[in-house]
């Protein structure tokens, strides 16, 4: 993992940079192994303070933004509760989802196995709201039988899917599709494994394909409307071209199905 992070927005009251797949926020029992973390980078690349605002799960790369002091944090923070800013996802799933859909379902806090006690298992499901849009569509003939014998079709489908979370639970996006039957590409919580390691076969991709595409905030001092991208990234570019390109001469020169 590189020693500096891409900084996609910087002014003197915040920071967003582009947190690669893999890399945690701040110190976690996640991975206690971990030497790594976007919060300790920032700052040491800045020689500054930084305040962590939101979150962005361990797999999902994307918009991460920071506060660079404690005031503009609360500001930041309070638009994040009270569901004024705007946060666009892309992801790569399994299936063909609707051209547009809301998928409007309470989730349940869950208990992680690492942060063992850190769920209250009586608390009553949260609202959750999930709006999508499918962008492209691909059916390529490759079967998971490649990867396991449990596979049934002679062919496998996949979508791009642009999000919109209209709430902040967690793993909300991923819980969600899930649930839909349309997991994400790459989730080795919430997704197909058979999909995932097919995917991996033919591409070399093994990551979690969510990326936190947007985000848009009112700046907390300027209260102009203020809207950060960020690149899907290599490796997610790399899968959408693999799933562009006709097969033909890709199964004429592999083991996989066809």
């Amino acid at each position: 993992m590189a020693d500096r992070l891409n900084i996609l927005f910087e002014d003197q009251h915040l920071v967003a940079i582009d947190k690669p797949a893999g890399l945690l926020v701040h110190r976690s029992k996640v991975d206690v192994r971990a030497r790594q973390f976007a919060m300790q980078m920032l700052r040491d690349q800045l020689g500054q303070l930084v305040y962590p605002v939101h979150r962005l799960d361990r797999p999902t790369s994307g918009v991460l933004l920071f506060a660079l002091n404690s005031g503009v944090a609360r500001s930041l923070c309070q638009q994040f509760e009270n569901r004024s800013v705007s946060k666009q996802y892309e992801a790569i799933v399994r299936g063909h989802p609707p051209q547009n859909g809301c998928w409007d379902e309470p989730l349940v806090e869950k208990q992680d196995r690492v942060l063992a006690g850190h769920a209250d298992e009586d608390k009553a499901a949260q609202s959750a709201v999930t709006r999508f849009e499918t962008m492209q569509t691909w059916t390529i003939p490759f079967s998971t039988k490649a990867c396991s014998p449990t596979g049934k079709y002679a062919s496998s489908r996949y979508a791009h899917v642009r999000i919109n979370p209209k709430t902040g639970r967690r793993h909300q996006i991923r819980r969600h599709f899930n649930h839909m039957a349309y997991p994400i590409v790459g989730d080795t919580t919430y997704g197909d494994r058979r999909h995932n390691r097919l995917i991996n076969q033919l591409t070399g991709v093994k990551r979690l394909l969510l990326v936190a595409k947007t985000l848009t905030i009112q700046h907390p001092v300027s209260g102009q409307s203020l809207t950060i991208e960020a690149n899907v990234g290599r490796q997610f570019a790399n899968v959408v071209s693999f799933l562009d390109v006709p097969k033909p001469e890709i199964c004429a020169a592999t083991d996989l199905n066809c």
